[in-house]
């Protein structure tokens, strides 16, 4: 009985942890939405500004994979959005062919400004305790 009330114990925290991902998730959503973005691109953009802090700095699209929650090619597809609205360029790795970089451009960066207090904020209201 010992091991099945643990198992509910932790299968109970499981649940809250998922419930909290994404109560978090959909506010994060919902606050950038009017900005055109939505929490899985903030958190590229986001990893873009603190491995690439200067304009210009590359970031190997490989060191992104295991950084955010979407598969590699969720996220390629993520980076082509960000692309195609100008908030990042990607570029070849001349010396290894197979490898991407990324980069945020002016206007990323403009728009990561802008909304990183908005999503802190998200994250002080329903983490911060």
């Amino acid at each position: 009985m010992a091991v099945n009330a643990a198992g509910s114990r932790l299968e109970e925290q499981w649940r809250d942890i998922l419930g909290m991902h994404a109560r978090t998730m959909c506010e994060i959503d919902r606050v950038l939405h009017p900005h055109g973005l939505g929490a899985s691109d903030f958190e590229v953009l986001d990893i873009l500004a603190a491995e690439a802090p200067a304009e210009g700095d590359l970031c190997r699209v490989q060191n992104l994979v295991g950084r955010v929650h979407l598969s590699q090619s969720a996220l390629s597809r993520l980076i082509g959005r960000l692309e195609k609205d100008g908030l990042v360029e990607r570029s070849v790795c001349l010396e290894d062919r197979r490898g991407v970089f990324v980069t945020l451009t002016r206007r990323g960066r403009d728009l990561h400004a802008e909304v990183l207090p908005l999503q802190r904020d998200v994250l002080e209201r329903m983490l911060g305790g």
